[in-house]
């Protein structure tokens, strides 16, 4: 199992947000490219980032700090989500090196698209799927809707969607642990690898997932945490490997 750093982008900073609320921001650095560098040097295999904005607007708005980063680590794997929503915007981040692309809102509005990208870029897109209680929600949480999220993911199946990084948003940035059942049970009922999101504080999380991976748990991102000191990230991906 991979643990996957978060570096989420508001306004060309790094934040982070609880319950994606863009109204309750921390700010962690200015300066994206230095917080990649940190953890690229601890020995991170994937790098996790998020255009908050983007989500919000519908359109890339940090695509500057995207670009610098994946400039400095041409070596590194990233993925990014938020304002994916057409086919010249996902070319344009697989031009500059984006290794995979996260399709949320799409996914769920535009199945169609997905399809469309994983014809596109085989091996490159995965499915970001935003659940609160098993409900998808869309628009940077801001919508809910009444889509099951284990009925949602079983129809990417046949596209050759990557993997899918789902999220429990009830957990998300909140420090109170994540939700290794929703987790373990999307895990089961699909045959696309997933990657856990939302709520990983501490090793107990990665430990939790860690057991259940064999399911199809393939990672974790962390992002609050790591940033917070309640889990050394480095420590985290040394105890995954020994185990």
């Amino acid at each position: 199992m991979v643990v996957i750093p978060a570096i989420d982008l508001k306004d060309g900073q790094c934040v982070r947000l609880r319950q994606g609320l863009m109204t309750d921001t921390t700010v962690f650095s200015d300066n994206p490219v230095e917080m990649a560098a940190q953890w690229v040097e601890q020995g991170t295999r994937r790098l996790h980032l998020v255009d908050l904005n983007g989500a919000f607007e519908g359109k890339p708005v940090n695509a500057v700090s995207v670009t610098e980063i994946v400039s400095a680590f041409p070596d590194l794997p990233v993925q990014i989500g938020g304002g994916i929503r057409n086919m010249q915007i996902a070319n344009t981040y697989i031009e500059v090196g984006i290794s995979y692309l996260i399709i949320g809102t799409m996914a769920v509005t535009n199945p169609e698209f997905v399809s469309e990208l994983c014809r596109e870029f085989p091996g490159k897109v995965i499915v970001g799927l935003d659940a609160n209680d098993g409900l998808v929600a869309t628009q940077g949480w801001a919508q809910q809707t009444d889509l099951n999220v284990v009925d949602l993911s079983k129809k990417f199946e046949q596209d050759g969607v990557s993997s899918i990084v789902y999220t429990d948003i009830a957990c998300d940035g909140m420090m109170q642990g994540v939700n290794v059942k929703a987790t373990v049970n999307l895990a089961k009922q699909t045959s696309i690898p997933i990657i856990a999101s939302g709520g990983i504080t501490n090793m107990e999380d990665i430990s939790g997932l860690l057991v259940e991976a064999h399911f199809g748990i393939m990672g974790a991102i962390t992002g609050r945490a790591i940033y917070e000191g309640t889990l050394d990230f480095k420590q985290a991906q040394q105890f995954c490997d020994a185990n």
